[in-house]
């Protein structure tokens, strides 16, 4: 058999065959949502992505005799190290057959990059970042994932367990329907909080989209600074996010709490855009829009990403009024479930409010990790 070669990607033919490589994998998988190739090069792109201001990134590809058996990219997020105090390198991105030898060569040179840069610890996968999509799919195969979660075959935690690569952490989703056994004690509580609550509950202004970012921004860096692995957002990164919330977001499923008029708590959340994905195939042309704008609007599911109050206002109520705002307005555009994800494993709070509303873990994902010093 062929020896194993891992090479830098520097062409415009290397770019392209690690951007296509997973069309390799899921062939046949009825599960797997074609990301859009378009958006993998923005992705991709240091001059388009403001992530890579504060990152270092390199990708490779696998090769045995010449033929590209998988990928994997080695990031080096100097925020995240800075925020967490940590000299963490990741890998993401990841892609490979069914093959522990390309497995461990991959993460073998991304653990070498890192070393090489003063890291101690390799950590994935992070496609590109924790504040983007991450972990490899654990539990729940027998169904596609929402938007920006990830997935993955099954064999792909093996591979991780057989290069040495141990659990850094789990991720949870859930899913909520629009009838669960917790109604009524949801409405007790929004009512009680409504009483001691001067509370006013909006949807996102999105001509104002500029300014409702640095909100969402503001909630965001305050009320996740806690959490593990978080790095707060930079201005350009909330800049870059203005576009995609233009371009992507139903205004009905963004929701602020402010009072006195402070922004004090939002629920963001986003129609599953991947039932329209699965058909597009990876391209918007030349038929790609056509397919998009015919079925947007036939979307059935959504995710919520984020809900989240600052911490004045933990443990008040004010996660219910949000919730419950979110859910009736969800419900009036005709959304027939909804995922919450992903969440820590250990952030009890959440979880446990999660369960409050009547949602369900159905999926999990993990984070893993090696030393590398």
């Amino acid at each position: 058999m062929d020896m194993i070669k891992v090479e830098k990607v520097v062409t415009r033919k290397n770019l392209r065959e690690f951007i296509r490589f997973p069309w390799e994998v899921y062939r046949g998988d009825p599960n797997w949502v074609p990301p859009l190739i378009a958006d993998m090069k923005e992705k991709l792109d240091p001059a388009r992505n403001p992530f890579l201001e504060h990152a270092e990134m390199e990708l490779f590809l696998a090769r045995r005799g010449g033929r590209v058996e998988g990928r994997i990219a080695a990031i080096l997020d100097r925020d995240h190290n800075s925020f967490q105090n940590e000299t963490t390198s990741f890998f993401g991105l990841y892609e490979s057959f069914d093959d522990p030898e390309v497995a461990a060569a991959l993460l073998d040179t991304a653990g070498a990059w890192g070393k090489a840069r003063g890291m101690t610890v390799l950590r994935g996968p992070m496609n590109l970042s924790m504040n983007d999509e991450c972990a490899f799919l654990l539990e729940g195969f027998d169904s596609p994932p929402v938007l920006m979660m990830p997935y993955n075959p099954p064999y792909y935690l093996d591979l991780m367990a057989k290069a040495g690569l141990t659990k850094a952490k789990d991720l949870y989703a859930f899913i909520m329907s629009r009838d669960h056994d917790t109604a009524l004690k949801v409405a007790a509580v929004v009512e009680r909080a409504k009483k001691v609550l001067p509370a006013v509950l909006r949807t996102v202004d999105v001509k104002n989209a500029a300014a409702e970012a640095e909100k969402i921004a503001y909630i965001y860096n305050n009320g996740w600074k806690k959490n593990w692995g978080f790095v707060p957002w930079t201005p350009n990164e909330m800049k870059h996010m203005v576009g995609k919330l233009r371009t992507m977001a139903d205004p009905d499923l963004v929701v602020f709490a402010e009072i006195e008029g402070k922004p004090v708590g939002f629920a963001f959340g986003l129609p599953n855009y991947n039932e329209v994905l699965r058909k597009m195939n990876g391209r918007l042309f030349p038929v790609g829009w056509l397919i998009f704008l015919l079925n947007k609007k036939r979307i059935k599911s959504m995710r919520a990403l984020v809900f989240g109050v600052v911490k004045d206002y933990y443990h008040t109520g004010l996660s219910y009024l949000l919730y419950s705002e979110f859910e009736r307005n969800a419900i009036r555009k005709g959304y027939q479930w909804g995922e919450l994800s992903w969440q820590l494993e250990d952030n009890d709070a959440v979880n446990h409010f999660a369960a409050s509303i009547g949602a369900k873990i159905y999926k999990k994902y993990r984070i893993y990790q090696k030393p590398i010093a």
